[in-house]
């Protein structure tokens, strides 16, 4: 697979744990979260703070099994790519979410290593882009 295919396949991932078109409107569940994440996984959010692989998947799963769930309308843009090693790579990118508090602006970088089951996620972080 050359690096475009990549780019391409990496970019219609992100923003991580939002993008679920593959499901063809099935609500995503806790297995589609376990698949695409590494048993190592982890991230450090916009806040700062570290939060394990079980930490996430418990908080995605509430939220995509609460009725009343809608998530705010996002824009991402500015994408670039990385090769670490063979099979993984690093993919970082501006995320803007629209929220009823305002807009909130993010750079995110993701690390993602091919696996022969597809996809997974080894790292993400958020860091908040101060307003100028």
């Amino acid at each position: 697979m050359n690096s475009t295919d990549i780019f391409t396949q990496l970019i219609s991932q992100e923003p991580i744990f939002h993008r679920w078109e593959h499901l063809n409107g099935r609500t995503p569940t806790r297995a589609d979260f376990e698949s695409l994440s590494a048993p190592d996984f982890f991230e450090i959010g916009a806040s700062g703070r570290i939060y394990s692989r079980d930490f996430v998947l418990d908080t995605l799963e509430a939220r995509y099994t609460d009725p009343n769930y809608t998530d705010d309308p996002w824009e991402t843009s500015n994408f670039q790519l990385r090769q670490l090693v063979p099979d993984t790579f690093l993919i970082t990118y501006t995320l803007v979410q629209h929220q009823s508090t305002g807009d909130r602006t993010t750079q995110r970088s993701t690390i993602w290593r091919q696996t022969p089951s597809g996809w997974q996620i080894l790292f993400h972080q958020g860091t908040i882009v101060q307003p100028k």
